[in-house]
């Protein structure tokens, strides 16, 4: 079932009254793989992805310039101490859920980009099924979850890198709690956020003027690495073959499900980690910041969670 939705669109017409996102798209004169999905209404111009990643930069800063003039509101109103630099302290927790959650917000942005610039269903952007294939994600995260627990607790176990990070200290059981709760609730939609922009519109946007699905992966995958920072070459290395490993399995299976999982529980699996260290969640370190024998441990277990999920596509 899944590899015949890799391949085809839904062929349900939109009805008027449908929101914009539940909406499918008429089919095409030809089957259209992910990374061509822009095209699926016959509605595409050489101009719209252009001008839509202009409206998902503008849009994407629109909504952290949002969250941050909300953050400011609320700390004169509840009279927030501020640092050396004139910001407001809210704190590890708070600071990392604003952080979060201005990430969390850019998956509107997409799918309304999606809509009204380029006049396609939103839900094209989710998958070729036009929308979030549940079940699929279900799966996916059930593969995820021993590969990306595996990869945290061998890190742990590897000898400590030169970047000192926050000292192993308790943090209490309510930090740890509220931290956690924190992270439980904003992660998921910050890291399918990450995805719905990069392999996402970006590979659609790409896709739109290229029939190779290399061509609209690798721009996505070095992207995707800048924008986590320049931290060491490992860890930008490793930013890019996850990168470009997530956006060759989201134009194979049709969608963005099999990526959304894996970025979900890496990112929940080691924040849940840092939020019961005193200080974790403020540490300032990413993916980015990793050494050689991190990025050792992380590629194989990124291709291997590929392969299996690749091996349930052809199943299903």
């Amino acid at each position: 079932m899944l590899m015949h939705m890799t391949t085809h669109t839904l062929h349900e017409s939109p009805q008027p009254s449908d929101p914009a996102w539940t909406q499918t798209a008429p089919a095409p004169a030809q089957p259209l793989p992910y990374h061509r999905q822009a095209r699926a209404t016959g509605h595409h111009r050489w101009w719209r992805p252009l001008v839509g990643t202009g409206v998902v930069f503008v849009g994407v800063t629109l909504v952290m310039l949002v969250v941050l003039i909300g953050s400011e509101i609320a700390g004169a109103v509840l009279d927030r101490p501020r640092n050396d630099d004139g910001d407001l302290v809210w704190g590890g927790i708070g600071d990392n859920a604003l952080a979060l959650l201005s990430i969390a917000l850019w998956i509107p942005v997409v799918l309304l980009a999606a809509r009204w610039v380029q006049r396609r269903p939103a839900g094209t952007v989710s998958s070729v099924a036009g929308g979030l294939r549940w079940r699929w994600l279900g799966l996916c995260l059930a593969v995820a979850l021993p590969v990306a627990a595996a990869s945290l607790g061998i890190s742990l176990l590897l000898p400590e890198s030169e970047v000192s990070g926050p000292e192993l200290t308790w943090a209490g059981l309510s930090p740890f709690l509220l931290g956690l709760a924190s992270v439980c609730l904003l992660v998921p939609f910050q890291a399918a956020a990450e995805e719905y922009v990069f392999r996402g519109w970006l590979v659609q946007a790409v896709g739109a003027w290229c029939r190779s699905p290399w061509v609209a992966v690798i721009p996505q995958a070095l992207l995707f690495a800048a924008a986590h920072g320049w931290g060491t070459p490992w860890g930008f290395a490793d930013l890019v073959v996850f990168g470009l490993i997530t956006g060759l399995l989201t134009i194979r299976t049709g969608g963005l499900e099999a990526a959304i999982a894996l970025h979900v529980l890496n990112n929940l699996l080691a924040m849940g980690v840092m939020s019961a260290i005193a200080g974790g969640l403020a540490s300032e370190e990413t993916a980015a910041d990793m050494n050689w024998m991190m990025v050792a441990v992380d590629v194989p277990m990124v291709a291997l969670y590929a392969a299996v999920v690749l091996w349930l596509a052809r199943r299903r």
